[in-house]
């Protein structure tokens, strides 16, 4: 039976964590130290390596269409997306191999602060419920741009399917967050306000989905053991 009062405490664990990540990100600080390599890093750790899945990459997207439209980060804007998406296929690239060669040890993996079976399971059950979607749309949401990748690797999917599926939600993704930030920045009367809507946006298009996703996995994790 599920604990309530468990999940909740949980869920307030991470969103505060969440809170406390965002708040100590500078988008000052971004461009001056990392410019375009941090955003692409960032990208690629959340999409290519599971222990990075935390990574607010999407606050990053954002971010950088808003520097691009200022003149903080000094790129092109196409150069920014192509170089974003180059990124996540690599990233996602990097997750599929990882789970081709590594899937059956995973499943005898014990469970870890950065690991959990049940994790593994709700991925399974989610990519085999969402199929392809989990490559293209599902790269718009946290944690299953992580996982689907790992699990499409596993299944040992057709690999130039995998690349085709990842290049279309790649370039929907990093399009949709880059210009988002691209036209906000454009808006010269909403220059002073734009540390408070990146923060706003973020947290509003995040949060929901993290506590979304927590569901998901629980509600699947759970179907897959009684299945078992």
């Amino acid at each position: 039976m599920l604990n309530i009062s468990c999940v909740c405490l949980k869920l307030n664990r991470i969103v505060s964590f969440l809170n406390e990540f965002y708040g100590a990100i500078d988008p000052q600080i971004l461009i001056q130290y990392g410019g375009l390599l941090i955003i692409f890093l960032a990208v690629y750790a959340q999409t290519g390596l599971f222990f990075c899945f935390f990574i607010p990459s999407g606050i990053f997207l954002f971010t950088g269409g808003v520097f691009v439209a200022t003149g903080q980060l000094q790129h092109h804007l196409i150069t920014v997306c192509s170089s974003l998406i180059l990124a996540c296929i690599l990233g996602c690239i990097t997750g599929y191999l990882f789970g081709r060669e590594t899937g059956p040890l995973l499943y005898k993996r014990k469970d870890s602060r950065f690991f959990k079976q049940k994790h593994l399971r709700a991925a399974e059950v989610f990519y085999k419920k969402y199929g392809e979607l989990a490559l293209t749309i599902g790269l718009l949401f946290p944690v299953i741009r992580t996982f689907a990748p790992i699990i499409a690797g596993m299944i040992r999917m057709n690999f130039n399917r995998f690349c085709l599926l990842i290049f279309i939600g790649s370039a929907l993704w990093i399009s949709i967050f880059v210009l988002s930030g691209y036209l906000i920045g454009s808006i010269p009367a909403l220059k002073e306000y734009l540390p408070y809507i990146i923060t706003g946006i973020i947290l509003t298009v995040t949060i929901p989905v993290v506590t979304r996703i927590i569901r998901e996995f629980k509600k699947a994790g759970d179907e897959k053991e009684k299945k078992s």
